[in-house]
Parts: C-alpha cells; structure tokens; sequence
C-alpha cells in the first residue's frame, strides 16, 4: 500500500502474476514446458482500495488464439475494493519460441469461443514528451533475464504522482509489452499527459520496449 493506504498498482500486478502461476502450475500448463509472456493488461479499478485489508482473486480464461490465451481476474477487497483485469499472454515452448496452444480443454470452455488479439493497441508518446532515465535494479530481474511484468508498474506509479490522473478514485491502466527489457538495457521514460490522462513510454534508444496508459474516470459498467 502507499501512504494512504491505497493498494498501488505495481502490488496488483503482483498478485495477478502469483495467482496466473499457481494456476498453471496446477493444471500442468507451466514450467518447464509451457512459458507464458505477457502481451496486453488492462487494469479497470472500479472501486479503489482504501480500507481493505484482505485480497480475494477469480481468475479464468476468457479467450483463445493459436499461440495466444486471454486470462481475467475479478479482484474484491474485504471493504469494497473492486479490480477488473483483461490480458492477452502469448504461448511458448521451452525455448521460448511461440507455440501452438493444442489439448487445452481445462481452459478452453471458459472461453465461450471467444477469440483473442495478440495486436498491441497503446500509442507511443511523442518526441516532445519529457524524458527521463529509469534505472533498473538486480532485484527487477526475472527468472528468464528479464525485466519482471509487475515492475514497469512501479514506474507507472511514480508518474502518477505529478497528476493529473486522480490515483485514489476510479481508473483505467493499459500496457502493453512490446519486447524484453534486460538489466543492462540504458531504458528512458518519456511521459505524456493530456487531460486526464498519461503515457508512459519505456524507451532503448529510439525503439519503445512498453507503453503504458493511464485514465481517470470509471468503466463503462457493461465491460
């Protein structure tokens, strides 16, 4: 939690990631023979969590493509806190080269016969964004050498801060992961705000390796 006891969005995506684990792991779609990478999240927070002191999560696949799977979490707090999570993971094998997702039953009746996109949607600022460097820790490192997922939400709370998104009410976070970013990678920041929003792009040299987007304001409920 922050200062004000607000469950920031880098420990949301904490949670998510454990419990996406756990579940791959108990249905025999993890390591090692099965990787998942992420591709697209969306975080709706439709009520934000203040008070709340215990984190319950629904998780289920809502999704599929050939080499992609769609996962959602419910996310409800014990005092009213209410996240809404869509993402889209792409399928590899052991030696991280996409792979045709085949014998999924356990999965796949959640899906419906919804489809999936694996097609990045988030725009990234322009050059006249401010810029700045993001250093980058041993700690932030994964098991596969790579920036770990839940990190690039420290940097998106960071920015946070400077407005003009209202982080305590209802918003809407994106991101979009492009390629990896390793530790020694020099990675820049160029952030955007407009209106009541912020872009964030995680830039190595002239090529953007994540962008993130952040809007205020409540989800329509019908999504």
């Amino acid at each position: 939690m922050d200062e004000r006891g607000r469950l920031r969005l880098d420990a949301v995506a904490r949670f998510l990631q454990d419990v996406a684990i756990e579940d791959v792991s108990e249905t025999g779609w993890g390591t090692p023979e099965h990787l998942w990478f992420v591709r697209r999240i969306r975080i709706e927070v439709r009520e934000p969590f203040r008070e709340d002191r215990e984190v319950e999560l629904l998780t289920w696949c809502s999704g599929l493509a050939a080499i992609a799977a769609g996962r959602r979490w419910s996310v409800s707090g014990d005092a009213g806190g209410r996240i809404e999570v869509d993402s889209v993971w792409i399928h590899l094998d052991p030696d991280q080269r996409p792979a045709r997702i085949e014998g999924f039953d356990v999965y796949a009746e959640a899906t419906a016969g919804r489809g999936v996109s694996t097609r990045l949607e988030l725009t990234v600022p322009t050059e006249d964004a401010a810029r700045r460097p993001w250093p980058l820790r041993a700690s932030d490192v994964d098991l596969h050498g790579h920036v770990n997922n839940a990190v690039y939400w420290q940097a998106v709370e960071d920015a946070l801060r400077a407005g003009p998104v209202d982080r305590y009410g209802p918003l809407v976070a994106e991101l979009d992961y492009r390629d990896p970013v390793d530790l020694a990678d020099p990675v820049e920041l160029l952030t955007a705000r407009d209106g009541e929003a912020v872009s964030i792009g995680f830039c190595v040299g002239d090529a953007a390796r994540a962008v993130a987007r952040v809007e205020a304001g409540r989800p329509p409920a019908s999504r």
